[in-house]
């Protein structure tokens, strides 16, 4: 099937031999993924995956002590992202200079925070319904405490990314014990794209709600799951893609009728951003318009975004370092790169998991003016779990530690510097 879509797609379009080049390699590799996990799911459905002895039971002052480090992490992130600016020129002092995270979409969270959606004003304001209330309801709510948006905006995705280390922990350990759960800890904190976390924006709290769900999947309690399920689509409109993985979930487990309905829960938190669309602008559908009108934005296929970005890449390469240090080149790495480790770590992965990663690819990358790769795929648990299943050995974790930390450092700089990251 894939085939004969690239095939259409192939003759509607006029890239360069470059663009070409890349879709044919994304399609490859999206290909070989899936031929590594349809066995792999056949099994699952056909025997079930029963869970490793795991660490469902662990002490509490780990969870405790994850929680605390991630915490302190984000501050130090904030710390570091101050000390930076600092070195390339910035004169203000600490607390001025937090208004910098207000930069990429970060003010357009703050901004519905305070002042909700408007259905009258400046189009930059109006185009603001693109982004879903599920975390600026969160920060509104803290901001009454705190009296300043901004502060609230950073506790709760440092609240919220502390958290969600804490449930990736759990998840992982049902299947593969302390030792890769933290490690999946680790590649998270570690993420080229961890500021994103740090920032007042969606990506936090996003992740705490999918890690929610799923870890209250595995434990069989699909009422609070699919809740939280609904509430990250809500908060983002990929958290429906929640509904691939549980079904995979229940399947598996030859799961009884009411839980399968509990699974149309889930788009019901999608279906209230839609509300919140028609009462704002009378129309329930009105964002897809301005995300066609002003972002150019609509869905279409990955391949189709590994071509286009290749191309804008080789023209910024020649006269715009900025572009393509800071926008192109980590764009085409965050996808190739996640395909190459999904090669990789497909056999080893539970079934729902790649099957959710593969369903988050297709909707995240297949935007027709993708910008911002690498925070997407930051915000599927899939890769850091991947990354602990492939790590066993020392010597590879070594390296592919030092590897994000590198690439973290300089993705980092790049952001602080505004080299068009988003």
């Amino acid at each position: 099937m894939l085939a004969a879509i690239f095939a259409l797609w192939c003759g509607g379009v006029r890239y360069s031999a470059a663009g070409m080049t890349a879709a044919v390699i994304s399609a490859v590799l999206f290909t070989l993924v899936c031929l590594q996990f349809v066995p792999k799911w056949v099994d699952a459905w056909r025997d079930g995956e029963p869970d490793a002895p795991g660490l469902d039971g662990e002490p509490r002052h780990i969870c405790v002590q994850i929680f605390a480090a991630v915490l302190l992490w984000d501050v130090l992130i904030i710390v570091i992202v101050y000390i930076l600016r600092r070195i390339f020129g910035c004169t203000d002092g600490f607390f001025d200079a937090l208004d910098f995270w207000t930069c990429t979409d970060s003010g357009h969270y703050l901004d519905i925070a305070r002042d909700w959606y408007l259905s009258e004003g400046s189009v930059d304001r109006l185009v603001q319904l693109v982004f879903l209330p599920g975390y600026p309801v969160v920060v509104r709510l803290v901001t009454a405490v705190t009296g300043d948006g901004l502060i609230a905006g950073l506790i709760v995705s440092a609240l919220c990314f502390a958290g969600a280390n804490v449930m990736l922990y759990k998840l992982v350990s049902l299947d593969y014990g302390h030792e890769a759960a933290l490690r999946a800890v680790k590649f998270l904190s570690l993420s080229p794209a961890v500021f994103f976390f740090v920032a007042p924006m969606s990506e936090s709290l996003f992740l705490l709600c999918t890690l929610g769900c799923m870890y209250l999947v595995r434990r069989g309690k699909m009422l609070p799951a699919c809740l939280l399920g609904a509430y990250a689509a809500f908060t983002r409109s990929l958290g429906v893609v929640l509904i691939v993985p549980v079904v995979f979930e229940l399947v598996q487990r030859r799961a009884k009728l009411k839980d399968y309905l509990c699974v149309l829960i889930i788009p019901l938190g999608f279906a209230a951003y839609c509300l919140v669309n028609y009462t704002v602008s009378g129309d329930a559908f009105k964002f897809m318009q301005y995300q066609r009108e002003h972002w150019n934005q609509q869905l279409g296929w990955f391949f189709n975004t590994a071509a286009y970005q290749t191309e804008n890449a080789i023209y910024s390469a020649s006269g715009n370092g900025v572009n393509f240090f800071g926008l192109w080149l980590p764009n085409l790495l965050a996808q190739a790169l996640s395909l190459v480790l999904m090669l990789f770590a497909v056999k080893r992965l539970r079934s729902s998991y790649t099957a959710y990663f593969l369903a988050y690819f297709i909707v995240a990358v297949g935007a027709t003016w993708l910008l911002s790769a690498p925070r997407y795929l930051a915000a599927a648990f899939t890769v850091p779990t991947a990354l602990a299943v492939i790590t066993h050995d020392r010597r590879v974790d070594w390296c592919l530690t030092t590897l994000s930390v590198i690439a973290g450092a300089v993705y980092l700089c790049e952001f602080v510097l505004r080299w068009q990251v988003w």
